[in-house]
């Protein structure tokens, strides 16, 4: 079981625990094994022990890592190997990123040869990300603007009508989906955390954040259902079809982190409570019961899922349940937030990590076994169980005071 969050002592503990899993298990096995010191970048597909099962590289990848190993060197210690493991990453990312229309590829060849472009830009939004900590942990100014360039085309291609291919016809049943607004707040939040409330394509990165709240608010949000929808239609309605009715407790869970970090940045009660009454919503939907863990999809109304993961339990939604609860209960200080931490914190640390080789498993069965025991592939690597590690032990470090009084 782990620490309490309810004394000092405990909170101290609990920093100990993501600080020695950060520093001493997960960045070290990425650094051991994932780095290719012969063509630049990073190799993610990587079986238990760290060896390859596949060369190929996603793109977003060389961002996600590119952004973690800057963001530690900016705020835990100057190390030499996390700045060297950044400008690897994003001096891949500027070699081989980019299609020659400009739009970021989507997969490479270990060496960077052309294999994937996709309709989606998170290529793009993850390279901002990894652009912006470089450019504060090097100080180089070609870094920042090619921060700025990349988050001005994801905007590009999430605000022009028709320029990102849709999902499925517009005129027959046209839709929308949470994620690029989300992704889009994470990224402003990142570029403003690093290079200041910069201007890029007509507003400040502060504007962009109010803008894409506004819309998941106002469309995604749906008080009389409780629920954070995962997709709609263009104006916010729901969609009674398999896919319009399918949510993503995780990934709503994740969106609800990012609303509280912005309440706790602006000191804003309003989006702490907004934050909070969707990580309240999501939990509820997407908490296993009976197993323990979050399933990866539900139904609105609870009816049969399509996708045949969906009672899976996946690395990623318990790295973001894990943040906003820890968050939650230091904004607020609701005791129902420590218990929420406690379970969730507790689950995933039984589970996911690798005593014998390190690092955590991704995909489980629903009763917690393992699925299969690859550390990492195209959607795995070293983000989201880095993020988290570093994330919450800086709020417990630090002592944040929330904006409770």
């Amino acid at each position: 079981m782990s620490p309490t969050l309810t004394s000092p002592e405990g909170r101290a503990q609990l920093a100990g625990v993501y600080r020695a899993a950060l520093l001493d298990d997960v960045m070290p096995f990425w650094l051991r094994h994932g780095l290719d010191r012969e063509y630049g970048g990073i190799i993610t597909a990587l079986d238990r022990d760290g060896s390859i099962l596949d060369t190929d590289k996603s793109i977003w990848f060389q961002g996600r890592a590119g952004w973690m190993f800057a963001t530690l060197y900016n705020t835990i210690d100057r190390r030499p190997e996390w700045l060297e493991a950044a400008r690897s990453c994003v001096d891949f990312l500027r070699a081989y990123g980019f299609a020659p229309d400009g739009k970021m590829y989507f997969t490479v060849t270990r060496e960077g040869r052309p294999l994937r472009l996709r309709r989606y830009v998170f290529s793009e939004s993850f390279a901002a990300m990894a652009f912006a900590a470089y450019a504060q942990a090097s100080g180089e100014e070609r870094a920042a603007e090619d921060a700025r360039r990349c988050f001005s085309g994801y905007l590009h291609y999430l605000l022009s009508p028709g320029l990102m291919p849709a999902k499925t016809d517009p005129q027959t049943r046209p839709m929308k989906g949470l994620g690029p607004l989300m992704i889009g707040l994470a990224t402003a939040q990142a570029l403003r955390e690093n290079l200041g409330n910069v201007s890029i394509s007509g507003k400040t990165c502060c504007e962009w954040i109010d803008d894409f709240i506004a819309e998941i608010e106002s469309d995604f949000l749906k008080p009389d259902l409780e629920v954070l929808m995962e997709t709609v239609g263009p104006s916010g309605a729901i969609i009674d079809h398999l896919d319009g009715r399918t949510l993503n407790p995780g990934h709503a869970i994740e969106c609800a982190w990012f609303l509280l970090h912005e309440g706790r940045e602006r000191k804003d009660t309003r989006l702490v409570q907004l934050g909070g009454t969707i990580l309240d919503w999501m939990w509820r939907r997407g908490w296993d019961a009976e197993y323990g863990g979050l399933y990866y999809f539900r139904d609105l109304h609870g009816k049969p899922v399509q996708e045949y993961w969906h009672d899976m339990k996946f690395w990623w939604p318990h790295c973001e349940a894990i943040i906003a609860t820890l968050l939650a209960w230091q904004l607020t200080g609701e005791p129902r937030y420590a218990e929420m931490h406690r379970q969730v914190h507790d689950w995933s640390f039984a589970h996911f990590p690798d005593r014998e080789h390190g690092e955590w498993y991704g995909y489980l069965h629903r009763d917690g076994r393992i699925s299969q025991p690859a550390k990492g592939n195209i959607y795995k690597g070293p983000f989201h169980v880095p993020r988290m590690l570093w994330y919450c032990e800086r709020l417990l470090a630090t002592n944040v005071q929330g904006v409770k009084q």
